[in-house]
């Protein structure tokens, strides 16, 4: 039997020292997706214990490359906290991190609740606005390298997010350009239309994952619908700039030292 609350809290005391851990598959091969996503939560709830409250949902393998990668046919998620968030031009201390990647997203801000089946058209109207967003991918594990349960488990590798400014949600979204920059030099070009095609795909996806969960997404939180690009690891020093066609631009410096 999988001993949820000590491998949620192995994970969780590897966030808070910042301190790479073996994969959980390695001592337990057995693990699967539907446990894994309970020591999700459990770690989670070890979070919102400590003074942390939930903010919203991320969204994982969002291109069909990244999925056929990993061997699988669907979408992973994880959890986002305020803790998690950063400010837009702000600093995030390196310390923080093991080996931080950045990616560039689009998120959404919802104002109405959106949970289980619904269509592109209902999930969208559940949004009140829509911003470009950076989010720190941050394995807990070495090397990073995991396995599909690896990663649910450590909460689909999220770590903190920057969300730019809020738009109208009447902004079409379908094939936006993306060029995300480090320290001035451009490292990655993409479209919003790499989001499952069309980003609204994925909050449709949240949706309904969420409800297989057995959770609604909330009004005021916020969705991340995922990346339009590879990450890209960033280091101490470095700030990360993303400019999207029609929208303000978000940017985050990884600074050297705590909080």
């Amino acid at each position: 039997m999988t001993d949820i609350a000590a491998l949620a809290a192995t994970l969780d005391d590897a966030a808070v020292r910042s301190a790479a851990i073996a994969q959980l598959s390695t001592d337990h091969p057995a693990l699967g997706v539907a446990d894994a996503y309970r020591i999700a939560r459990a770690a989670i709830d070890r979070r919102i214990a400590r003074g942390e409250r939930i903010v919203g949902m991320k969204m994982g393998f969002t291109s069909r490359a990244k999925m056929a990668q990993m061997g699988v046919d669907d979408l992973i998620w994880g959890w986002l906290t305020d803790a998690m968030m950063l400010a837009d031009g702000g600093d995030a201390p390196a310390t923080r991190f093991i080996h931080p990647r950045i990616e560039p997203e689009l998120a959404v801000r919802l104002k109405a609740p959106l949970v289980g089946q619904v269509t592109a058209l209902e999930a969208w109207a559940a949004v009140e606005a829509v911003a470009p967003a950076l989010e720190i991918i941050d394995s807990r594990y070495r090397d990073f390298r995991f396995s599909l349960a690896d990663v649910v488990a450590d909460n689909a590798s999220s770590s903190a997010f920057v969300v730019g400014g809020w738009q109208r949600p009447d902004l079409d979204v379908a094939n936006l350009g993306m060029v995300m920059s480090i320290d001035g030099a451009p490292v990655q070009f993409g479209s919003s239309a790499a989001i499952l095609g069309h980003p609204q795909r994925s909050l449709v996806a949240a949706a309904r994952l969420a409800g297989e969960a057995g959770f609604a997404l909330e009004a005021g939180w916020t969705v991340l619908l995922g990346s339009a690009t590879p990450a890209e690891a960033i280091r101490a020093g470095s700030r990360v700039r993303l400019e999207t066609q029609g929208m303000a631009t978000v940017d985050i410096a990884l600074g050297g030292a705590a909080a």
